[in-house]
């Protein structure tokens, strides 16, 4: 009985990385479209967002099956608690990369505003942070959890550096307002994708030592 469940849980990992895979994939799409001012590929990140919301419908279905027909253990209580915390998270985040394209295309129907410095790597930060969350939940590794919950605040900070500049744009020229105001838009979409990660490394580290640390003053 217990190698059958040990089956099903396997199982349901596989389905939730599958579902990770497709929301890094989103990610990416979405920084190549907003750097490249690309339509074609945004709606496609726009298009392909139904097959995430599939695989959290999907996901949800058999972590409930595997309640009814069974009586986990409390090791297997936990990882069935994490999963109903991380799909949800990941189906945001591939919702904020959605989110990304549809600004976007907004866009590209504007005068292409000066250089922007803060707004590619805080993307890419948060890109990195998706990634190592989804690693530290394959590898149960609390460390390169907690190295991710740490990173959130430099994440933060570089937020609030891209709309000064933004802001600064705006000044400068009203004619940017527009697409500087997406742009910020933009920067709290990747953001919050950020904050999504840690949230899913905060359901690792609960996974892994059975700890709550949300609002901890360890994390703080």
């Amino acid at each position: 009985m217990q190698r059958h469940f040990d089956k099903d849980i396997e199982e349901i990992k596989d389905m939730l990385l599958r579902m990770g895979a497709m929301v890094e994939d989103s990610i990416q799409q979405s920084i190549r479209a907003l750097l490249e001012r690309d339509a074609l590929l945004a709606d496609q990140v726009i298009a392909n967002d139904d097959r995430v919301d599939l695989m959290e419908v999907q996901i949800d279905q058999r972590v409930i099956e595997l309640i009814a027909k069974m009586q986990p253990t409390a090791v297997d209580l936990r990882f069935v608690a994490a999963v109903m915390k991380i799909t949800p998270e990941l189906e945001r985040i591939a919702d904020l990369a959605q989110d990304v394209c549809e600004r976007v295309i907004e866009l590209i129907r504007e005068p292409q505003i000066k250089q922007l410095v803060q707004l590619p790597r805080l993307a890419k930060d948060a890109e990195g942070m998706v990634r190592h969350a989804l690693d530290a939940f394959v590898r149960g590794d609390v460390e390169l959890a907690r190295a991710v919950i740490r990173q959130d605040d430099a994440v933060d900070q570089l937020t609030v550096d891209s709309f000064r500049t933004l802001l600064t744009y705006m000044l400068e020229d009203p004619r940017t307002i527009s697409s500087a105001i997406r742009l910020t838009f933009i920067g709290k979409y990747f953001e919050r994708m950020a904050d999504g990660a840690t949230n899913i490394c905060e359901s690792v580290v609960y996974l892994v030592e059975g700890r709550v640390i949300k609002h901890s003053p360890e994390m703080s």
